[in-house]
This record gives structure tokens, C-alpha cells and sequence, in this order.
């Protein structure tokens, strides 16, 4: 299915996807695992396990009784060796549950299948296998399942746009994984009642597109659709991509069930369909590691919890000395201090980079040319941003709607003047949160 209604403004930033033919390879078990006690948005879980303690694979061992959260499990069989702290990409501090693996990967003995009747079952059972977002935004899922407004919810959307550059888990995921993608909809869109499900793929995904077409024909599935989406970015960005299929603009501040959709990353969706078929909950994670320091760039799985050395070490290593590390892709991604840090459930991807491809020009002065603008999505104006948070101004900020800023970095890419327009914009919402502006 291909779309035929208008597009709002996109940008191409390149797509640079030289693993999209690299079958994915499994890691062996690394001799250390460290898993972060902070893997979603909203309240980190508590340890629930101590030094000393045995764990198997799939063993529950970070929780909390805060609503936005999800539960942490062991990703490997082995002994906890300690319980430490380390600064996150975000800058903030994250708990880790530090385990020497005995390389047997053990399954927890409790682990079980999910025996599901009604929606209530369903969610719980999403929240227990511990699935957040797994296209970047690790907002915990079982929430998103379970609108407010359910009654009014008809249409899912499976995100499989994948529009950063270098990226291609995703698209390994539909390739390798289609059944699970389409066991995992079935499920989604049986026990919250929708009507029709969309998986949304950029044009530059052919084999992906016509492999789930043809299971869709096969499987006799006519209420599920691919919509052929154009290869430019950011068509991956949930307020893109619901009016890409849906036609329908989504302001800062509306969720995707406001206006009658449950939207899912396609990756998020395949791994519903493993869980209630294995029962085994989110212990692993699929990711691309490219960039021009790898020596062999490839989509990999890993234990959740590997450090990145071990990951890059797979990979052959380092060819030239890595000037910046990204978590994610290059334009919305996070740059990290260094390598000796554990992967987290919703990473999709690590970038190492060499001085001369993360080489960023000297800013300049604005020339007023507008191309900021002209990028921008909503239509919004950096610049005027730029001014307003130079001035302190967050009432100018406010009126100008800085909130309506979805920080995906389009403007900063086709600046002249090599402005951090994205980065002002985030400390411009920053300042309208903190004079309390409604």
C-alpha cells in the first residue's frame, strides 16, 4: 500500500545503511554483563537481587510499584559480583547489577508461556516481560496498550520506518523475524479490539516490503497492511508518521490513542509475538554497530548488559581511534563517554565515528536564509528559538511554541551556519518548564 496523501517537510540526512545485508550474528556470552536498574522513562527499578546471588536466564531481578516503570530481568545465568553506580548517556546516574556469567544461560525455571484471556491479562502479562520502546524512546509498553479512551482506538501502526542513517536492526528484524511482527499484531490488535493494523516502511526497504505483503496474502490477513513510506527523515517520528498514514496532525502533548491509534516499533512488536510463544521476557537486544572507526561493521544480538568494548570487540574492533561513540543513530542518538558502558534495552545501534567523520564545523552567524524553517516538520522557527532562549525569554519561547519541537535535529543538519539550532530548542523547552508556563 502506498500513500498518496501530502507529506509534511522531511529532509534527506543520507541513509548510509551499509549492514541492511548483514544477517544478523549472535555474540558469545561476554564474561561480564552489567544491567542498568534504569532501561524505561519513569521511576528506575530496585535491585532484587545482592551479592552472592545466583541468577538464571529471564530471572526477575529490578522492579518497582511505580505505574511508569518496567521490570528488569537477568539476561545471562551466573553470580552477582556487586551492585554499583555509573553516569548514564544522559548525564544522570544509573544502579547496575554487576554478573560473572557461567556461559551455561540457564533459563529461570519459572519462566512460563502467558495464558491470556481479556485485556487486562494481556497488559499484565506485557508489563511482566519488561517491553519498553524499543525504537529509542523506552516508554514502558504495557501502558501504551491500555488507553484511557480504548473505546475509540481502531487502528494499530507498526514504526519499521527506521529513517536515521546507518540504522538497520529494524529492517533485519522484519527479514528475519516477519512472523513474530505478524504474531505480534494479531495479538495487539485481538485483545484491544482494533480494526485495521499499517506497517509503516520506507521505500528503501523493497525485500521488507514485499516479504510481509506476501505473508499478509498468504496468511489471508486482509486487515493488515504495508504503507510504503518515503526514504527521507524523520518519517520514523511518531507525530510523522501518524499523520504519513492516518492524515491526522498530532500536536506536542497528544498521544497517539487521542486520536484513535496504538503506535508500536516494529522491533517492540516482534518481540510480543516471541514472548507469548517463549515466554522468555526481554533479555536480548538486536542492534547495527557501524561507523567509520569498526572494523567490521554488522548487525549483532547481544545480552542486554554487555558492555560496548565487548560488542565493538566482536565487530573486529576499532581501525582508527573512535573520536565520538554514539548510543542510537547521528542525528538523535547520544554520544558517550567512552566504551566501558553496558547496552540498554532500547539501544538500536553503536555509532563509532573517527576525528574525520565527527568532525563538526565552526558555528558561524546566521544568514537569515530560512532552510531551518524549510526543514522543519511543523514549520516551526529555530532561529527565532535561538534568539528567545539567548534572551532568557520563555514567554517568547511559549508563544512561539517551542513545545511543539520534537528535538529531531533537521535543523541543525541543513544549517549553513553549522548552528546547534536542535540543542538551543531542547534548553528553550527546558526554560518554558521552568517558569512554569502552561
Amino acid at each position: 500500500m502506498s500513500s498518496n496523501a501530502k507529506h509534511l517537510r522531511s529532509i534527506d540526512a543520507g541513509h548510509y545503511k551499509n549492514t541492511a545485508g548483514c544477517a544478523t550474528e549472535t555474540i558469545p556470552i561476554p564474561d561480564v554483563v552489567k544491567i542498568a536498574m534504569s532501561q524505561h522513562i519513569g521511576a528506575p527499578c530496585k535491585p532484587l537481587v545482592a551479592k552472592g546471588d545466583k541468577v538464571k536466564v529471564g530471572q526477575l531481578i529490578g522492579d518497582t510499584d511505580a505505574f511508569v516503570s518496567a521490570p528488569i530481568h537477568s539476561s545471562v545465568s551466573g553470580t552477582v559480583t556487586g551492585i554499583e553506580t555509573q553516569r548514564n548517556a544522559m548525564g544522570g546516574q544509573d544502579t547496575l547489577v554487576v554478573i560473572e556469567t557461567d556461559k551455561l544461560q540457564e533459563p529461570d525455571p519459572d519462566l512460563k508461556v502467558p495464558e491470556v484471556e481479556d485485556l487486562k491479562g494481556f497488559v499484565a502479562a506485557v508489563r511482566k516481560s519488561g517491553l519498553v520502546g524499543l525504537g529509542g524512546a523506552s516508554f514502558p509498553t504495557h501502558i501504551k496498550y491500555n488507553p484511557k479512551n480504548i473505546d475509540d482506538v481502531h487502528t494499530l501502526i507498526v514504526n519499521a520506518a527506521e529513517c536515521e542513517p546507518f540504522i538497520t536492526s529494524d529492517h533485519r528484524t522484519m527479514l528475519e523475524d516477519a512472523q513474530d511482527i505478524i504474531d505480534g499484531m494479531k495479538l495487539i490488535m485481538k485483545y484491544i479490539n482494533l480494526d485495521v493494523g499499517y506497517i509503516g516502511i520506507e521505500r528503501n526497504k523493497p525485500d521488507a516490503i514485499a516479504l510481509l505483503d506476501k505473508m499478509f496474502a498468504e496468511q489471508g490477513l486482509t486487515n493488515m497492511h504495508t504503507f510504503t513510506l518515503q526514504d527521507r527523515y524523520p518519517k520514523g517520528a511518531e507525530r510523522v508518521l501518524v499523520y504519513e498514514i492516518t492524515g491526522q496532525h498530532m500536536a506536542a502533548g497528544v498521544l497517539p490513542a487521542d486520536l484513535g491509534v496504538i503506535l508500536s516499533n516494529v522491533t517492540s512488536v516482534a518481540f510480543v509475538g516471541k514472548y507469548f510463544r517463549t515466554g522468555m521476557p526481554l533479555v536480548e537486544k538486536r542492534m547495527t554497530v557501524d561507523g567509520d572507526a569498526i572494523a567490521n561493521p554488522k548487525n549483532i544480538k547481544a545480552p542486554i548488559g554487555t558492555m560496548i568494548r565487548d560488542i565493538v570487540a566482536f565487530c573486529g574492533g576499532y581501525k582508527s581511534e573512535p573520536k565520538k561513540i554514539l548510543m542510537g543513530g547521528p542525528m538523535m542518538g547520544r554520544a558517550i563517554p567512552s566504551d566501558a558502558m553496558p547496552i540498554v534495552k532500547n539501544n538500536n545501534a553503536i555509532l563509532a565515528f573517527s576525528k574525520e567523520q565527527a568532525w563538526i564545523p565552526e558555528e558561524t552567524a546566521c544568514i537569515n536564509c530560512g532552510r531551518c524553517h524549510m526543514a522543519c516538520p511543523f514549520k516551526l522557527l529555530p532561529t527565532a528559538f535561538a534568539d528567545a532562549y539567548l534572551a532568557k525569554d520563555a514567554q517568547k519561547l511559549s508563544d512561539l511554541k517551542v513545545m511543539q519541537c520534537m528535538e529531531c535535529g533537521s535543523c541543525s543538519f541543513v544549517c549553513p551556519a553549522h548552528r546547534p539550532l536542535a540543542f538551543m530548542n531542547k534548553l528553550g523547552k527546558g526554560l518554558v518548564k521552568e517558569a512554569g508556563i502552561k
